[in-house]
């Protein structure tokens, strides 16, 4: 591999420098989505910011593109690039809980995972997503949906400041009261500003939950996506619950006369007083019985990691997302003749709701543009064989395509592949002017355009 910038040249860094050609280079480039193969001519596994700081400076020199992989679970693979520098952080997963204060800082390499079993024997949590196996870094940037949305915001509303390295590779501080414009962007803007190397979390009260799957037969899903619109949209805060199409896996933990059987359910999470969650729970099983019923209680770190097992590393990922406020009976239609094409078990479609807590932080507070949204979708094709990749971005982007001019217009940026400057545009709407004003105060040149990019202006 050939690259313009002098080896010799490289700093000296604390962490390790990877490169071509070295034994364990084919691992340390690979991303969660085994779809992506990219070559960079250097990875640094950086041990600390300065290590981070020497990396952003070395890039920006030799005109290197640039890409940062946390957890590497971006379906677009933004954290890797071909001919570039990446700087890697999975060295850096240090999590420090202040109980008594409850909060929690977290290093940029961090799985939702590394910080619930840090959180949890304080039975605290941080609101993030749904797979222990996520990185914090790109699930905050880009906002954070997840099991406690709707109890505690999204996960930038539980941000109460980052350490950032900048494209000149200064290290800052972002918060309300220190670069409070690069606070704002950060949250939401994704990876657009500098290098966010750790995070400041507050954290919430909840140690268990009361949770997990409600299957139901497809013939029930009319009545059902009717009746979880109306519930949801009204429901307390302390329940969340996600609408979901897949086809039942083969594992022991399924009822054996349903497995390959494609389903819909709800995904719920309750966290509000456990004595209380059987009553919570009498109305929603009193509609309807499910045909699957594996709610109950379960430690916050067991609800976070329920499909990671099903998830694994490498395999194939395409998907295709939107933001929706109505389930109409013609959307509804849509939803149901495409979930009966879910090509396999790995497969499917998700609703994350975007009200409660979260809907009432004003929409400028932050750089996340859809307060006013229902729901988050994501249809995801994903296969072990890369013999099925045309399969299953066909069903997501078949499906995608029909329910497209029924959404509310943008994308969370996580469920994003490479869809190009108008789609970024349109997630942000209004704000965009305001991020990309911010872009070009702090980085003029584009350095950090490996993401869903903002143009600096």
């Amino acid at each position: 591999m050939e690259t313009n910038a002098p080896v010799q040249s490289l700093p000296q860094f604390r962490g390790r420098a990877i490169f071509p050609g070295d034994p364990d280079y084919d691992q340390a480039r690979k991303v969660y989505n085994g779809m992506i193969s990219k070559f960079p001519v250097m990875i640094i596994q950086c041990a600390d910011d300065e290590d981070v700081g020497k990396a952003v400076k070395y890039a920006a020199a030799h005109g290197l593109p640039l890409a940062v992989r946390g957890g590497g679970h971006n379906g677009a693979g933004l954290g890797v690039c071909d001919q570039g520098l990446v700087i890697d952080f999975s060295a850096m997963k240090k999590v420090e809980v202040n109980a008594e204060a409850r909060t929690v800082r977290v290093g940029g390499g961090c799985t939702l995972g590394d910080v619930d079993v840090a959180t949890h024997p304080f039975s605290l949590a941080v609101p993030s997503g749904i797979n222990a196996t996520t990185g914090i870094g790109g699930l905050t940037l880009g906002g954070g949906l997840g099991h406690l949305t709707r109890q505690c915001g999204l996960t930038i509303d539980n941000l109460l400041e980052a350490n950032v390295v900048l494209a000149d590779g200064r290290v800052v501080t972002a918060s309300a009261t220190e670069n409070s414009d690069l606070f704002w962007a950060i949250r939401g803007g994704g990876g657009n500003f500098g290098v966010v190397t750790s995070f400041l979390f507050r954290a919430h009260p909840i140690g268990t939950v009361y949770g997990g799957p409600m299957f139901y037969n497809m013939r029930d899903t009319t009545e059902m996506m009717n009746w979880y619109q109306d519930f949801i949209k009204t429901a307390p805060d302390h329940i969340n619950g996600f609408f979901a199409f897949h086809q039942i896996p083969p594992a022991p933990m399924f009822p054996e006369e349903h497995h390959l059987e494609i389903m819909c359910g709800v995904v719920w999470c309750y966290t509000g007083d456990m004595d209380q969650a059987e009553s919570v729970f009498e109305p929603i099983r009193a509609f309807k019985k499910a045909d699957i019923d594996m709610v109950g209680p379960l430690p916050m770190p067991v609800m976070q990691s329920l499909f990671d097992d099903l998830f694994t590393p490498g395999m194939q990922w395409y998907w295709k997302g939107d933001f929706v406020k109505e389930l109409t009976p013609q959307v509804i239609d849509i939803h149901i003749s495409h979930a009966n094409k879910i090509p396999n078990f790995f497969s499917g479609m998700h609703l994350y709701p975007v009200n409660g807590a979260a809907s009432r932080v004003p929409k400028n507070d932050t750089a996340w543009n859809y307060r006013d949204a229902t729901w988050a979708m994501v249809i995801f094709g994903v296969d072990p064989e890369a013999a099925n990749k045309d399969t299953i971005s066909n069903f997501a982007r078949n499906y995608w395509e029909e329910l497209h001019p029924f959404s509310a217009g943008g994308s969370y940026i996580n469920f994003m592949m490479e869809e190009g400057a108008e789609r970024v545009k349109a997630t942000y709407g209004d704000h965009y002017e305001r991020l990309s004003k911010i872009k070009g105060k702090y980085d003029p040149n584009n350095l950090f355009c490996t993401n869903q990019n903002i143009k600096p202006t």
